[in-house]
């Protein structure tokens, strides 16, 4: 069965690259109606060229504005929470523009949500809100928090609420994979923070399948996170320049303002609670009251042994598995049958 087929879904943050694949998705799903909700006019306007689809409709707002959020929400059936400050080194210069996108923003989404009988809304989060260490891992983490406390306190909501939470979605805008070929496309060196940084890598693709398991699977609360192989940065660099078909040149830049050595998708506390569903983790909301007496009369189990699932201890893929993964992305598909 599919659930998409006629809904009206609204999407926070639609012009970039997670909502313009959710959005091709959706229409192929058969879709009644996608709301566009951003702030830039602009990639509006491109997108509404490139898609010519009378089911998509383009609002102007920010999630920052209440207001603007209920105009795109009305008679929604699913909604697809994506819009955020994603840049760490932006983040950090100005933080409290992080919080009032990705924490106030994101509990307008929410509140809004609930207020028009929406079935579910899935909040996109990053690995960075994970033992976060800069600003756009902290508001995002918060932003987790806002999700999970509105299900927690408002059990008899008709709107499901729940968060996926993904690792670097390669030939994502502002991601490492395009500044590489267009270094090597420019005959420079490609630069790397760290070489020994270890990152998970994971396609748009199936960013959009973590949203859609999400949509039509989540209890109230929960946390998805999609398995997802990982590799050292100086690997993904040389990947790349041999696909390519260049002598691979790298210039060690040093690490930028609140960059991690590996990413964490799930703490070991997280990984305690969470059950394995093949291609995915599911994490249930912590229901408890505030009521923490019982802990104080009685105590809690022993917690069992377990640890963090993060880049370093996941599957860890060599060049050869790195180039065939990278190979498989649409954009480097296009540009190796062009050099064929």
């Amino acid at each position: 069965m599919n659930d998409f087929n006629g809904a009206t879904v609204t999407i926070t943050g639609g012009t970039g690259s997670f909502g313009k694949t959710m959005v091709q998705h959706l229409l192929e799903d058969g879709v009644g109606q996608v709301r566009i909700l951003s702030r830039d006019e602009a990639k509006q306007d491109e997108m509404r060229q490139e898609l010519d689809d009378g089911r998509v409709r383009f609002f102007i707002g920010d999630v920052r504005d209440r207001h603007s959020v209920d105009s795109a929400m009305g008679s929604a059936d699913f909604v697809f929470h994506a819009a955020a400050l994603k840049q760490v080194p932006s983040c950090e210069f100005f933080p409290d523009q992080a919080v009032k996108t990705n924490v106030v923003g994101s509990q307008n989404v929410v509140e809004s949500a609930h207020a028009h009988g929406v079935r579910s809304v899935v909040c996109l989060s990053t690995d960075k809100a994970v033992y976060p260490v800069n600003a756009m891992g902290m508001s995002k983490a918060l932003m987790e928090k806002t999700a999970q406390a509105f299900a927690r306190n408002t059990p008899g909501s008709p709107t499901t609420v729940s968060v996926t939470r993904y690792g670097n979605v390669m030939y994502s805008r502002g991601s490492v994979i395009p500044l590489f070929v267009r270094q090597i496309r420019e005959g420079k060196p490609l630069t790397i923070t760290e070489p020994r940084m270890t990152r998970f890598l994971m396609s748009l693709e199936e960013s959009v399948d973590l949203v859609k398991h999400a949509f039509l699977h989540a209890e109230p609360g929960d946390l998805f996170v999609k398995k997802a192989p990982a590799c050292t940065v100086d690997t993904l660099a040389r990947a790349v320049a041999e696909l390519m078909g260049v002598p691979c040149d790298i210039r060690r830049i040093g690490m930028r303002h609140g960059e991690k050595m590996s990413e964490t998708l799930l703490s070991r506390e997280e990984m305690l609670k969470a059950t394995d569903q093949g291609d995915y983790f599911r994490v249930p909301l912590d229901a408890r009251s505030l009521d923490y007496s019982k802990y104080v009369d009685e105590g809690e189990d022993h917690a069992a042994e377990a640890a963090d699932f993060d880049s370093d201890n996941a599957e860890q893929m060599d060049l050869e598995q790195t180039k065939a993964l990278v190979s498989q992305l649409p954009e480097m598909q296009q540009f190796l049958g062009v050099r064929a």
